[in-house]
């Protein structure tokens, strides 16, 4: 069995085995792209579980190909495709080629980004990009910041930093005026502001940090859904008179639904005006920081003090690929913790680059180098050009929306998502709607036809499209909102009660 084991390893025995296998699996993948007709299959759940459920783990097929055979079975055939053009809902985005070399590089050395003995070259390559980044977005000299598994991670360690500096304000003027203060105290105190159209990720990330349930206060936006400076402007002004700390101002540049981007340079304004740190969730909108055309969408955000950033959204990345980045690099001391075994605060003193010294894992992928070849065989410019195609495409199927009375649109995006609904004749079928939308949306996943979103807006249920592939024609959408349409209206037809029909006359 030893000899068994042994024969998978991956080394320089085995380097055929390698070939062999690599190229099996790519050629399965690359024949299941090619004949992809449907971006889902429509599998349900209680269809697939058993499948899965019912192989037994303990007894191994030895046998790659078999292996293969069976993973068609029980993953590629009914696997999410978002290369497909009428894959149209989450913020899966469909990827690069080079980032797929510089995944499968990755994987095999297996280089884990946490100490400098253990990834030397990947960690310069790292450092690397966080300052190509941080210049990007005009950070300055002493920004500086670290790849992490995503935009939630990222917000969380932005906003872990931010409370840091907080205490350590407050506990300084304490301290000056002769006087000591406690976290315990302390904590309850602060309170982050965030867009009322902001990402969930900053009321997890306040639950996580001690902080209480009323820590996040939802700043009111405007019919864009932009944060309105003038309630910000409100809120802190409030905090200061009910003695709350505000310890952050989260702005968005790219919220999940609507795609807006908060007015960055008054946020920043108020922002210096209150000392107040300022975090920026650029997690979809960070592909702007590529656009030959766009760039100005994102003016303000080189006043930030924190930056969350998403290259497996709107750079073209395999997951996961995001970064935090930071004004001033030394707040990052704040996540750093001297282990002896692995980074001795003697390291620090030589100058010994250990990422773990910024970042809040310890083993940690070097997804970095997808980044590092898409940039070295595409370049910026090309990655910006595509997420500008999806943009225009948005900008379309906004027009599209607008003009066809089937449809209610919400608001144009400053990006490329585009929230909607189907609207039934007026008279009493428009209290169909909100079920309409729903089944809708759940008839096209089933048939597999396309995949779209849902949300609530102002307590109603509306749908989504989320463009990030620019494959996507128009015709791919007005096909989506023709199958739509005809689902949603066969259910008001289906569900219309003939009662209310004679009510109306």
């Amino acid at each position: 069995m030893s000899f068994q084991g042994r024969s998978h390893l991956f080394n320089d025995r085995n380097v055929d085995h390698y070939r062999r296998s690599l190229t099996d699996g790519v050629e399965r993948v690359a024949t299941r792209i090619a004949r992809t007709e449907r971006p889902f299959s429509g599998v349900t759940p209680d269809r697939l579980a058993p499948e899965i459920a019912g192989i037994d783990l303990e007894r191994p097929l030895s046998d790659p190909a078999a292996a293969l055979d069976e993973l068609e079975s029980v993953y590629l055939r009914d696997a999410v495709y978002f290369h497909h053009p009428r894959y149209l809902a989450h913020l899966n985005c469909p990827v690069v080629i080079p980032a797929l070399l510089g995944e499968a590089v990755l994987t095999a050395v297996n280089s884990s980004l946490d100490t400098w003995d253990q990834s030397a070259g990947g960690t310069l390559i790292e450092r690397r990009l966080i300052d190509w980044t941080a210049g990007r977005i005009g950070l300055g000299e002493d920004a500086d910041g670290v790849f992490t598994s995503g935009g939630s991670q990222s917000n969380f360690q932005a906003l872990l930093l931010a409370r840091e500096e907080a205490f350590a304000r407050a506990a300084a003027a304490a301290a000056y005026a002769g006087d000591t203060l406690s976290k315990h105290d302390f904590l309850p105190r602060l309170r982050i502001l965030a867009s009322e159209a902001g990402h969930f990720s900053v009321q997890k990330s306040a639950k996580m940090l001690g902080l209480g349930t009323d820590a996040v206060i939802a700043v009111e936006t405007d019919q864009d859904r932009r944060m309105r400076p003038a309630a910000l402007a409100r809120e802190l002004e409030r905090c200061r008179t009910e003695d709350l700390v505000v310890m952050a101002v989260v702005a968005t540049a790219g919220t999940t639904d609507f795609g807006s981007i908060d007015p960055l340079p008054r946020i920043a304004d108020l922002c210096s005006w209150a000392g107040a740190w300022f975090h920026v969730d650029a997690a979809y909108g960070c592909g702007l920081l590529a656009s030959p055309t766009r760039r100005h969408l994102l003016d303000g955000i080189e006043r930030a003090d924190s930056v969350t950033v998403d290259f497996h959204k709107s750079f073209f990345q395999p997951v996961s690929s995001s970064a935090v980045l930071v004004r001033d690099g030394s707040v990052l001391r704040h996540a750093t913790y001297y282990a002896d075994y692995l980074n001795p605060a003697r390291m620090a003193e030589q100058r010994i680059p250990n990422q773990v010294d910024k970042s809040i894992q310890t083993t940690r992928r070097f997804d970095a180098l997808k980044l590092w070849l898409t940039l070295r065989i595409m370049g910026a410019d090309a990655i910006g050009s595509l997420f500008d195609e999806v943009v225009d495409r948005a900008a379309q199927a906004y027009d599209l929306l607008a003009d066809d009375p089937r449809f209610e649109v919400v608001t144009k995006s400053q990006l490329s998502t585009v929230v909607f609904r189907y609207l039934p004749p007026a008279g009493p079928e428009r209290e169909l709607a909100d079920d309409a939308n729903l089944h809708a949306r759940e008839a096209i996943a089933a048939s597999g036809d396309a995949v779209v979103a849902g949300t609530k807006v102002d307590g109603r249920h509306y749908l989504k499209f989320t463009l990030l592939n620019p494959e996507t024609s128009l015709d791919d959408i007005a096909h989506v909102l023709e199958l739509l349409a005809e689902h949603a209206g066969r259910f008001v037809d289906e569900k219309s009660d003939p009662e209310l029909r004679r009510k109306a006359g």
